[in-house]
């Protein structure tokens, strides 16, 4: 049986406007059976990472300010696309938010110390994806566009890291080729569709972990994998991939095609069109992936296939904000030998701090992260037990993929250069 995947973020789903949007794309897309992984709707992880914090600092006023807000926001969006106080879905979301009220409830009440913060992440901010793709389910099935809902955090199973959860393939393979093809060879309709979340999975004691931000694009490389898709898809709101984000480049231009191999690197450099590990399982499978625009489902997108041989006549920029360069010393100012190295990395994985960039010098070593206080004011503090530690934040970091002169000279200009490094193909520039 032929299953194709497909993935829609949460710009996609941010108004009922949205949802109508998706439902018209799926059915006039959809001919077999497909697996619809759904984000959160629009900025919802983040506002439910705020109530997380309020939470956390055990708030009662801004816990209910923040709670109500995104039920208000939800609500909305469902009395638009069912103005029938009576239909299900009513009921359907409000026992989703009751669920996460309970879980705040027994952290207040019960608990003197809350367990660890990416513990409670994984079980606050996974209600985001369960509440947006049931409101879709729904609207779907008013459609009469054959839909069944299942919860994710039963298919695809993770470790217990919280925050960037590892997937157990063989269990999570297992779970989808059990349940999903089973499903298809029972629902016959034209165009039936499995809707399902990203982002979110299960550890083996059952508790809600997520897969890193953004993750909802691997999420549905996982199913494509697990079952053997032919292609999966990717809906954006970009006409596909482009050369920069249109957003801050307006001249973008769109790449029609990419090799994998190329866009791992782009993912790996900060790229948000696709997430670092949506490719390898696509590659390592034959899968070809499309990326194609919501907004406007008549254009072709970009398709990432296994290409031998692919170049490319421009250079690819990727920006990325909010960084900050960390440079170590040893405190006796002797040089950084490997030693100091293997501590350093040993400290920034204990610390699950991703190096964007580095470079090191006979008595320092420096890199450039993202600048996550939740992660890198611990990080400094650690490190000055044993080294002098400088830093400087509010900092951009541009990658330049099969830069020119003219390119590192456009991204670069007016700004104060910081940090260079450069190899054959590309170029990365941290500027203040």
């Amino acid at each position: 049986m032929h299953i194709d995947v497909f993935k829609f973020g949460g710009a996609s789903v941010n108004s009922a406007e949205g949802v109508r949007r998706v439902a018209s794309i799926l059915s006039e897309s959809v001919a077999g059976p497909v697996v619809v992984v759904v984000s959160a709707m629009g900025k919802t992880t983040n506002a439910l990472e705020r109530l997380l914090d309020d939470y956390r600092r055990r708030d009662p006023l801004a816990v209910t300010v923040s709670f109500e807000e995104s039920l208000d926001y939800h609500m909305k969006i469902v009395r638009e696309l069912f103005p029938a106080a009576g239909h299900p879905v009513y009921g359907e979301v409000e026992s989703f938010f009751d669920q996460l009220r309970g879980y705040i409830r027994r952290g207040h009440l019960y608990r003197e110390e809350l367990p660890d913060y990416d513990f409670d992440y994984d079980q606050i901010v996974c209600y985001g994806e369960l509440i947006s793709s049931c409101i879709l389910h729904h609207y779907l099935v008013s459609r009469e566009i054959a839909s069944t809902w299942f919860d994710v955090r039963e298919l695809i199973r993770t470790d217990a890291t919280n925050r960037d959860a590892r997937v157990d393939w063989k269990v999570t393979a297992d779970a989808i080729r059990e349940v999903i093809p089973r499903h298809f060879s029972t629902d016959t309709r034209p165009g039936a569709l499995a809707v399902t979340q990203g982002f979110i999975g299960s550890d083996p004691a059952g508790n809600s972990t997520t897969l890193g931000r953004e993750g909802s694009d691997f999420s549905a490389a996982v199913f494509a994998w697990c079952l053997h898709s032919k292609e999966m898809t990717i809906w954006k709101d970009v006409p596909g991939v482009m050369n920069a984000d249109p957003r801050w480049m307006p001249d973008a231009v769109l790449l029609d095609t990419l090799s994998y191999r190329e866009a791992i690197e782009l993912a790996y450099y900060g790229a948000s069109v696709i997430h670092p590990k949506t490719i390898k399982p696509l590659e390592n499978a034959g899968i070809r992936l499309r990326v194609r625009s919501f907004l406007d489902p008549a254009l072709p997108g970009t398709q990432v296939l296994n290409l031998r041989e692919w170049s490319i006549p421009f250079p690819i920029f990727i920006r990325k904000q909010h960084q900050m360069l960390i440079s170590v010393s040893p405190r006796d100012f002797s040089f950084i030998l490997e030693e100091n190295l293997s501590e350093i990395f040993r400290i920034l994985a204990d610390f699950r701090v991703k190096v964007n960039v580095m470079q090191n010098s006979a008595i320092s070593f420096s890199v450039c992260v993202d600048t996550d206080r939740r992660k890198v004011d611990p990080l400094i503090e650690f490190l000055r037990r044993d080294f002098e530690v400088r830093y400087n934040d509010g900092l951009e970091l541009f990658t330049i993929r099969h830069y020119t002169e003219e390119a590192v000279s456009r991204m670069t200009k007016g700004k104060k250069v910081i940090l260079e490094l450069r190899s054959r193909g590309t170029v990365q520039v941290v500027v203040g």
